[in-house]
């Protein structure tokens, strides 16, 4: 009886130190019965303060759009002022790519029904209705001659004399004023390319 006596005691005392050994390599369930999967982990600090900063930004750039603007410029604003601070890039056209100052335009102008030219000159030069200064609305495109005898600049019209553009190699997309004699001495023309709203073509129709 002592051989096997030895054998049983050295079998319970194994056991429960190989048991500890396989556990330590398996993840217990959780209270709920799920086991979380080992690469997934919880976001990190960085991560929901990029969130939170992106949130906070879009929050901010709403309220650049002003309440008296109309549905469709609410829109043409609201794409444009999502992708402030992005760098200029000649010929660009995409947050991704950056922005020319009729890269721009197109972008924040890409759900609307008709089809812009691609530069500010022939943008100035095209469809849509000249906007007397005093006059301008916001969706309004405004057009300059920078150091040319044709127009080589445009920007969208915010409201309060503020418009938003691509300016120049090395800045990005930001808000200016027209009160700068800067702008307003090379203002040219300004153009309204967004169709009226249905209300007032109803009464136009009765």
């Amino acid at each position: 009886m002592r051989p096997f006596f030895k054998t049983w005691l050295t079998i319970c005392l194994l056991l429960p130190l190989a048991a500890h050994a396989t556990n330590r390599e398996q993840r217990l369930p959780n209270v709920n019965g799920y086991t979380p999967k080992s690469h997934v982990s919880a976001p990190s600090s960085k991560n929901k303060q990029t969130v939170q900063r992106s949130t906070q930004l879009s929050s901010a750039n709403s309220k650049l759009v002003p309440p008296m603007a109309s549905k469709e410029s609410s829109n043409v604003l609201s794409r444009a002022v999502n992708v402030l601070g992005t760098p200029y890039r000649w010929g660009g056209s995409s947050p991704s790519k950056g922005f020319d100052c009729s890269g721009l335009v197109k972008y924040a102008f890409n759900d609307a029904t008709f089809d812009l030219p691609r530069t500010s000159n022939a943008m100035a030069s095209g469809h849509g209705e000249k906007v007397d200064r005093n006059d301008l609305k916001p969706g309004d495109l405004i057009f300059f001659k920078l150091k040319s005898r044709r127009v080589n600049h445009v920007a969208i019209y915010l409201g309060n004399d503020r418009f938003i553009h691509a300016p120049r190699r090395g800045k990005s997309v930001s808000i200016d004023t027209l009160k700068k004699p800067y702008w307003e001495s090379h203002y040219v023309v300004a153009k309204r390319v967004l169709p009226k709203e249905q209300n007032a073509l109803r009464v136009v129709q009765r």
